[in-house]
């Protein structure tokens, strides 16, 4: 064997399983560096599969809390004597209380704006199943136009928020 050949075989030995060395170091960096993005797109699915399902409770406790506002105008003369509240009211509380323990925790999942619309929906809201008793039953709707503005933009946010692709 010549001396250039000795020379480049022990180039090759020496250098070849540092260069293999290196391939396995970047590509066991690039592998931690997709399992962290795995994992935060797997995070945000949860998160927007959450805040879906709890935006369908929402609007499920608004159209409840509607309704029971509506008995609680139609039986304002049966209980007009009454000081104490009709089990309407006691519902028509009870569905105010659950939009606002699932509009607070909707509200969570997103920014301060978003927060403060949920608390002007609750509020707008007891605002209206309070005044339903003293309103005729025509003028229902009438109580819930602010409460129904909110409630479209909130609802806007959970259809555009359904609409987001995952990144």
């Amino acid at each position: 064997m010549s001396e250039r050949e000795t020379r480049i075989r022990s180039i090759i030995v020496t250098y070849f399983p540092m260069f293999i060395a290196t391939l396995s170091l970047v590509t066991s960096i690039y592998n931690g560096y997709l399992n962290a993005r795995f994992v935060d797109i797997i995070q945000r699915n949860l998160g927007r599969a959450e805040y879906m399902r709890t935006c369908k409770d929402v609007i499920d406790a608004y159209f409840q809390v509607k309704m029971r506002a509506s008995v609680i105008s139609t039986n304002r003369d049966r209980a007009a004597a009454a000081p104490a509240m009709t089990a309407e009211q006691i519902e028509g509380a009870n569905a105010v209380a659950r939009l606002s323990a699932l509009g607070t925790y909707l509200a969570n999942l997103r920014d301060d704006a978003v927060r403060a619309r949920y608390t002007e929906l609750s509020r707008a809201v007891q605002a209206a199943v309070s005044a339903a008793r003293t309103t005729s039953p025509t003028e229902v709707d009438k109580l819930f136009e602010p409460a129904d503005r909110i409630f479209a933009d909130l609802n806007s946010d959970c259809v555009k928020s359904a609409l987001d692709k995952p990144m």
